[in-house]
């Protein structure tokens, strides 16, 4: 199954073109070390929000933009063997160096794939989604989120990614615990939706906060207040 390593960054705003061209060098050499698939995407519309936020998970200044990234690999053993590689190879130490923006500022994790629907072409317009959840409600979040990405793909969206926080290391700075403020034992959920443009984006969200599904009168399986969530433009989907 599909594992996920996903990163959040904050790059100055002043250095997309820099940031894109960077990454697409870099992705040679990912390629190489066998990353399967490779996705950058730029901050469009990220909210700010009263708990948790992406600019807050990564300390994002005023003059920054929140990037949303991911690799995706055929399994865990590949990803490890690849980031074996990745940090004994001298070439990607130079790439390190030259850097267009904070490193000790991005937070990065491995994800083991729960959910994925769709992959009916390469998005325009992805949605990121980043949230605590406590492993004793993994299954009862897996069936909520199976049911919302039928909803999703009904809606128009060309893939639905959820994947479980595996290897969520700590960060000196920031990681993705912290930026989720997870606690009694929690791990983190990355997920993302794939639209094929923003229109459709908006129109399906609409669309979707009328469906009295997504207001239920239960328990959530995790704390909405610590989800946070934002619009991103792919910059490089490799």
């Amino acid at each position: 199954m599909t594992y996920i390593e996903g990163f959040v960054a904050a790059v100055p705003t002043a250095n997309e073109a820099t940031y894109t061209e960077h990454a697409r060098e870099a992705s040679g050499l990912f390629k190489e070390f066998g990353v399967a698939r490779m996705v950058e995407t730029w901050g469009d519309d990220v909210p700010h929000g009263e708990v948790t936020d992406f600019y807050r998970a990564v300390e994002a200044k005023d003059d920054e933009t929140v990037v949303f990234s991911w690799f995706e690999y055929p399994d865990k053993a590949a990803r490890d063997a690849a980031n074996e590689k990745i940090v004994n190879d001298d070439r990607m130490k130079a790439f390190g160096e030259t850097m267009p923006f904070d490193g000790k500022r991005m937070i990065f994790a491995g994800f083991d794939t729960i959910v994925d629907e769709g992959d009916r072409g390469t998005p325009g317009y992805v949605d990121g989604i980043v949230l605590p959840v406590h492993p004793d409600k993994k299954d009862a979040y897996r069936e909520m989120a199976q049911t919302m990405a039928h909803k999703f793909v009904e809606a128009g969206a060309v893939r639905v990614m959820e994947a479980w926080g595996d290897d969520v290391p700590a960060g000196e700075t920031t990681d993705f615990r912290r930026a989720a403020k997870a606690q009694d034992g929690e791990t983190v959920v990355f997920s993302y939706i794939g639209w094929p443009d923003k229109p459709t984006r908006d129109k399906a969200w609409e669309k979707i906060m009328e469906d009295p599904e997504m207001h239920p009168d239960g328990d959530m399986p995790f704390d909405g207040k610590r989800m946070f969530w934002g619009g991103f433009r792919p910059i490089l989907d490799l």
